[in-house]
């Protein structure tokens, strides 16, 4: 027995050497998050989304954005490089396969569904399912996480980069390595020209139009804040923070283009995570960790409705997660919240009248 429990120390002692002297694939840099902000007042808890209908349930799997088109068919992308489309009497079929990863979805004014794919790029799918890469680099740098999207009145694309070094499958090591490698673009159709709008972003994530289209909203997901990037006006071509310290990481945003902005949150912020951030070299060996131990999202559903000043209106919250978590989009349309996730085999679909701080 001593043999056998002093071969056992020997062999974590070897270990514990192995993963202190390899060498990490990151070379992190520090960070000292603010202090996380309680979930009180009008994002007190409540359990809102555990009355939201679960639409394709167990027939998709990580729609991470939704999209609806004019015949109410609701469009989700898959984990495996599909996109499902969930009819309007609930069956669900396969549309097309982009054979990558797709993540922001938005239907242009052609009917065309506009797609950040985080392998292949921004993508133009017609309606009989003909996919055309729009963009796949921008300033000789080619992206590696195409990530979100939204659509101007004319036309113009504004869609996100989340890292030019870590992909999908990698983004983990993003958060780890608290790099600014993210970006914001613009891609006009009209003259097929990209053009970076704000780059060394902490990955660059959900973006929204205002209202009136004078400014635009982008998550910087790992400095838990959403950035305003101006569009019109004196200070257009600038940029601010529109919110900052958020109660987690905020995923996709979306505006209903009447002065609201729906933020979803995949998880609520790490403990964890915020301890490491300060000391790199924790990181580093972090990194090295395998897949089982390294953070995990909390499960819990969670979605703020924000106006056009940054103020919280009110909160949308599933505590368990048992019936939505990992929240990575929400999208209003004809009075009700569509909801897309990141991990899990379901997109929900929240009746906005019910709600009674909307109403």
């Amino acid at each position: 027995m001593k043999k056998i429990l002093l071969g056992a120390v020997i062999g974590t002692i070897v270990l514990g050497l192995a993963l202190v002297l390899s060498p990490s694939p990151i070379n992190s840099a520090a960070w000292t998050p603010p202090i996380a902000p309680e979930l009180a007042d009008v994002a007190e808890p409540n359990n809102l989304l555990a009355s939201a209908d679960l639409l394709a349930k167990g027939n998709i799997y990580g729609p991470e954005d939704v999209a609806i088109d004019q015949q109410g068919r609701l469009y989700g992308g898959t984990q495996d490089g599909l996109i499902k489309r969930v009819l309007v009497d609930g069956s669900v079929e396969t549309w097309v396969n982009t054979q990558g990863r797709p993540l922001g979805l938005h239907f242009d004014s052609s009917n065309n569904l506009i797609v950040c794919d985080a392998y292949k790029g921004l993508l133009s799918i017609n309606p009989q399912g003909e996919i055309t890469t729009l963009t796949s680099s921008a300033d000789g740098i080619p992206f590696v996480f195409t990530d979100d999207v939204d659509i101007a009145s004319d036309g113009k694309i504004y869609f996100t980069d989340a890292s030019s070094k870590w992909n999908q499958a990698n983004y983990m090591l993003d958060l780890l390595e608290t790099k600014p490698y993210g970006r914001f673009l613009v891609y006009d159709p009209a003259t097929k020209k990209t053009t970076t709008l704000i780059d060394n972003m902490y990955f660059s994530n959900g973006v929204a139009l205002s209202q009136q289209e004078d400014f635009v909203l982008v998550n910087e997901t790992w400095r838990y804040r959403i950035i305003r990037y101006w569009l019109k006006g004196d200070k257009a071509g600038s940029h601010d923070i529109f919110a900052d310290n958020l109660p987690g990481f905020p995923d996709g945003i979306s505006s209903n283009r009447n002065g609201r902005f729906w933020v979803a949150f995949p998880t609520l912020r790490l403990p964890t995570v915020d301890k490491l951030h300060p000391t790199p070299w924790l990181k580093n060996i972090s990194a090295k960790l395998p897949p089982s131990l390294k953070p995990k999202p909390i499960d819990y559903g969670l979605v703020l409705a924000m106006d056009e000043e940054g103020n919280i209106e009110g909160s949308l919250h599933d505590p368990s997660g048992e019936t939505l978590k990992e929240i990575t989009s929400a999208q209003e349309h004809k009075g009700f919240l569509y909801l897309g996730t990141l991990h899990n085999d379901r997109i929900g679909r929240l009746d906005l009248a019910k709600i009674k701080w909307i109403n």
